[in-house]
């Protein structure tokens, strides 16, 4: 981790700010204030013009006049003031720096150009720097907060590297009232130097951080991201929110990042790819980030309740079940142990309603206690334990019945030390979270939250924090991903591509592209090129009846409904019938592909499409005419191992298919991986093409073949 331009960033004994003055309402004010009030013990040099002190501390006009270079300096100052200080910083033999201050290339053209400056001056004095349109960081470790916002003194468990500087410090009131507590947290602004990727190495690494979250607008380095993530994801959750998929989120994180938004759908894939549990909200994100931080890890799917009322009993285990969990019967035996403790009324089956009831060390431990103890669940949800925060509400109904207390007087006697409710995770290493409608004005709620227990404010929002961690069961126990060794660049298939473009072809015809997949192995048609009804009628005899006709042409890509292409052809007259009739269609004398029939009901489509920031992107779906109308396809990074390869085919709704189905067998799913794991190969080992569209991949019987194949080359208008 030394190596990691974050440890130094993070961990610096001195810190000098440019912009920090004494107006409390200034940003590099506050900056300063939250470094020298919440714990930090290092050296701090403020950098000021004009000021003689700042905030108590002697000040520097110019990092020129500073005693010794500080090993972080940080910039909150106007834009055009950023290249000036961060020269002299380099000039002093500063290693680090945060440039909070924005006005780059979210901007525009000159914004950029700024930014290749500081890049340029960064790699001449072997700096690094986050930023700039940053809003500093958080590492509880050293109590060092370098944000805008006071930050809680004890140290967390959840690492966040985030493109929103919001999310590590507006945020962190609504954390200290939820009991979350960051490890590390990092604002990576334009990250024009130190980027996400960085910050999830250094995450991934830090013993501290035992769960690790990402706020995302768009990823720059695809391949680097996946597989830092790919070593970190089997040990270590990681979670991510991403926003950048529809238009409306694309143009708001390029205007606020300069982030290069890419599809919805390749993101979800991407993620699954890199094992990233994936989060539609910050809320979710947090969470659930904390649940797996503070929780044991998930050994099985079976999913106890206890609860205080049927219905959100009932919303656990609907939302569980949704979520892949099981909650099953309890046996005999558990539950005559359950019933043991409770009310003749209640239930003890699972869950287990012991309806209203006050009896709050039967709710919160006694009943968990036996059920935890039990090896019956792999996980537990507790809903309705509550003292202070349900006493309160009813004080204004009861306080003449019981003597006209003080409000005080009256919650006194329910105030008594809970922490050992808060124990029973730890003491049986099985997860446990809580649903209540009460925040931190019930003393429940305050102690689970204070001692790592995730309270959640709805049963659903509790039943779906406990099954994210089922999530990172399934990526822990995922097939070992093996990296392939790419094949050499075939030679026919090279000189195909070179005699196309030469040619001036902006695409492949069907039999070019055909050839090219057969060269690396995928398997493809039965199919000869004729110029005449003859040759056609000759060449379908060798080939068997029925057959296929298509026009054949690089300027005809796409065929369907325009009369170009029959299918099902079985005999001779048809097939001269179609011959001339596709011609016509075509407006010209056009080449004609006779090929076998493949017989087969189920097809799928697979192709290439090359991503800004992930080059080569594979994709797999359900093909033939429902390839638009439904869009059930997944999306991965190639090159592709086996393992991912694999999980691709299993990642779409009509997943089904690929089994025995309606009296077929079931599909070579070998097969097909290779199919996707040979067009990776295609794509990296020929980057004149630009696009690969495989539609339909026809399974017959159980074997694949590519029924059709367009080949788009770059450079096409």
């Amino acid at each position: 981790m030394l190596d990691n331009p974050l440890h130094l960033l993070l961990n610096p004994k001195s810190i000098a700010t440019a912009g920090a003055g004494n107006n409390p309402l200034k940003m590099g004010t506050l900056q300063a204030l939250s470094i020298l009030k919440d714990g930090w013990q290092g050296t701090f040099y403020p950098v000021h013009p004009t000021e003689k002190t700042v905030l108590g501390h002697k000040a520097y006009a110019t990092p020129l006049d500073l005693p010794k270079a500080p090993d972080l300096a940080m910039l909150i100052v106007p834009t055009a003031q950023v290249l000036p200080l961060f020269e002299q910083f380099a000039q002093i033999g500063t290693k680090r720096v945060v440039v909070v201050s924005a006005g780059f290339k979210e901007t525009g053209k000159e914004g950029r150009r700024l930014e290749e400056r500081l890049n340029e001056i960064a790699a001449a004095n072997g700096m690094r720097f986050l930023g700039p349109n940053c809003v500093g960081f958080v590492n509880t470790a050293q109590s060092l907060n370098a944000t805008i916002a006071p930050m809680e003194a004890r140290p967390g468990l959840l690492g966040l590297a985030s493109q929103s500087g919001t999310y590590i410090t507006q945020t962190l009131a609504y954390l200290r009232e939820r009991g979350i507590r960051f490890s590390k947290a990092v604002s990576c602004g334009n990250e024009a130097n130190i980027d996400m990727v960085d910050v999830l190495e250094y995450l991934g690494q830090d013993e501290q951080t035992r769960a690790i979250i990402l706020y995302i607008e768009g990823i720059r380095d695809g391949r680097r991201f996946i597989e830092t993530a790919q070593r970190i994801t089997p040990v270590k959750p990681v979670l991510a929110q991403y926003v950048g998929g529809s238009a409306a989120g694309a143009r708001a994180g390029l205007s606020h990042t300069g982030a290069m938004a890419g599809p919805d759908e390749l993101y979800e894939g991407i993620f699954r790819q890199a094992g990233i549990i994936r989060c539609q909200s910050i809320e979710d994100l947090y969470s659930h980030g904390w649940v797996h931080a503070t929780q044991p890890a998930l050994k099985g799917t079976r999913l106890g309740i206890v609860t205080n009322s049927g219905g959100p009993g009932t919303a656990i285990a609907h939302n569980a079940d949704q979520g892949g969990l099981t909650v099953p019967a309890f046996s005999e035996t558990l539950r005559k142990g359950i019933a043991e403790l409770i009310p003749g009324h209640a239930s003890s089956a699972n869950p287990v309603d012991v309806t209203f009831n006050m009896d709050m060390d039967l709710l919160s431990t006694g009943l968990p206690e036996r059920i935890l103890r039990s090896g019956e669940v792999d996980a537990l949800v507790v809903h309705g334990a509550m003292g202070t925060g349900f006493m309160r509400e009813v004080y204004p109904h009861v306080r003449e019945v019981v003597g006209n207390p003080s409000l005080e007087e009256f919650l006194a006697p329910f105030k008594t030390d809970l922490s050992e409710k808060a124990a029973l995770p730890e003491r049986y290493g099985i997860p446990l979270v809580i649903s209540s409608f009460f925040g931190r004005e019930d003393n429940y709620t305050d102690v689970y939250r204070d001692h790592g227990i995730p309270v959640f404010d709805s049963p659903e929002k509790a039943a779906r924090g406990i099954a994210s961690l089922l999530r990172h069961k399934e990526i822990r126990e995922r097939k070992a991903i093996v990296r392939p060794e790419l094949p050499e660049e075939n030679p026919s298939a090279s000189r195909i591509i070179a005699e196309a473009i030469a040619a001036g072809q902006k695409a492949l015809n069907e039999h070019q592209a055909k050839k090219i997949l057969a060269a690396y192995g995928i398997p493809v048609t039965k199919e000869v090129l004729v110029a005449t009804e003859d040759e056609a009628v000759k060449i379908a005899r060798r080939i068997g009846f029925p057959v296929a006709a298509k026009a054949c042409s690089w300027e005809i890509m796409h065929k369907s409904g325009k009369g170009l292409i029959a299918l099902n052809i079985p005999s001779e007259v048809p097939l001269r019938d179609a011959f001339r009739s596709i011609r016509r269609a075509a407006g010209q004398t056009v080449p004609i592909l006779v090929q076998a029939m493949i017989p087969g009901g189920r097809e799928f489509v697979a192709g290439m499409t090359r991503l800004a920031g992930f080059g080569p992107c594979i994709l797999f779906g359900l093909g033939g005419a429902f390839t638009e109308a439904f869009r059930d396809t997944t999306l991965r990074s190639a090159p592709l191992s086996e393992t991912e390869a694999e999980e691709m085919l299993f990642d779409i709704r009509a997943k089904a298919l690929l089994g025995k189905f309606r009296g077929l067998p079931a599909a070579d799913t070998q097969a097909l991986t290779r199919i996707l794991q040979g067009l990776g190969v295609i794509a990296l080992r020929h980057q004149e093409i630009a696009e690969i569209d495989l539609n339909p991949v026809i399974v017959a019987g159980s074997r694949p073949v590519v029924a059709d194949a367009l080949f788009i080359l770059k450079g096409r208008n």
